[in-house]
């Protein structure tokens, strides 16, 4: 193809998404809700989607894959496989912030993630720009712009408190990852690296500790 083809995906919360994009159009994308099995759903996806666009692994020039924050397990098993993929395919991969790609296509905005547990992952862009962060859903937010568009998890709520005003993302979420990702593709593309704003939910067994990834 003489167009750059990249496979994006993104598991970090309860879904299991993905978009292949060739110089920035969208030629295939899928999106379905889960709260687990991500792990099994993953690459019968991505499949899928490079036979709709009638392309094959080898076609790839990139791989686009969202970093959280979000599920712990989730966003380890989405960088993992973007890592395994440009390894194998001698292509690179690009980490894509979840801040980052519901913020796409704004100037000024703030972009909201649900941390559970009374918690909300914040970033802002543009105007007063901060973060990332994570602080209580009912304690004190960081001073924003009056009006400031909102978007993300919890976005009416976390508008209220601020003054802001609550907006859909421009894209979907794999197809903002893929975009943000053939902008910044090239061969000395830091390789991605998890976001985490907080330890695991769930504490795992002393003698079987995770193999956390590096940064």
């Amino acid at each position: 193809m003489d167009r750059p083809l990249l496979l994006a995906f993104d598991t970090s919360a309860a879904h299991c998404a993905a978009a292949l994009l060739s110089d920035g159009q969208v030629l295939a994308e899928a999106h379905e809700a889960m709260a687990t099995g991500q792990a099994e759903r993953l690459f019968p996806m991505l499949e899928a989607l490079l036979t709709e666009g009638g392309a094959g692994w080898r076609d790839l020039a990139g791989i686009g894959v969202g970093t959280g924050p979000g599920n712990f397990t989730g966003v380890r098993l989405a960088v993992a496989a973007a890592r395994g993929l440009a390894l194998g395919l001698g292509i690179p991969a690009v980490g894509i912030s979840a801040f980052e790609a519901l913020a796409w296509g704004r100037g000024d905005v703030l972009a909201v993630r649900d941390a559970r547990l009374g918690a909300v992952h914040l970033q802002g862009f543009g105007a007063g720009a901060f973060g990332p962060v994570t602080v209580p859903l009912d304690g004190p937010l960081p001073p924003v712009p009056p009006g400031l568009a909102v978007v993300g998890d919890l976005a009416p709520e976390v508008a209220a408190r601020c003054g802001g005003r609550a907006e859909a993302p421009l894209l979907p979420l794999a197809v903002a990852i893929g975009r943000l990702a053939l902008e910044r593709l090239g061969p000395d593309v830091p390789r991605p690296a998890p976001l985490y704003l907080r330890p695991a939910d769930a504490a795992p067994a002393r003698e079987a500790p995770p193999a956390i990834l590096p940064g």
